[in-house]
């Protein structure tokens, strides 16, 4: 299953967000808003058509660490998962 870009659906393993196809600054802003309005540390898969290197700093600074997961062709992953 898979919502719109930008909108967060939950599967069993994890929250999940495409953002893919998304124009700067969009990709960022949805991914922050997604873990701010988090209560509980759920697991947030971001699936991403680049390496969002402003991503990482901004989310150690909220407490969040992100991991490069397997995805499909052309597609970067990421696991994200709080760390506090």
């Amino acid at each position: 299953m898979t919502a719109p870009a930008g909108q967060p659906w939950r599967e069993a393993d994890a929250l999940h967000i495409d953002v893919r196809g998304m124009t700067p600054p969009g990709p960022l802003v949805a991914i922050l808003r997604l873990v701010d309005s988090l209560a509980e540390p759920v697991p947030v898969i971001v699936h991403h058509d680049r390496h969002p290197q402003l991503l990482f700093p901004e989310l150690a600074e909220r407490g969040w660490v992100a991991e490069v997961v397997a995805g499909d062709p052309g597609e970067v992953r990421l696991r994200l998962t709080r760390t506090a």
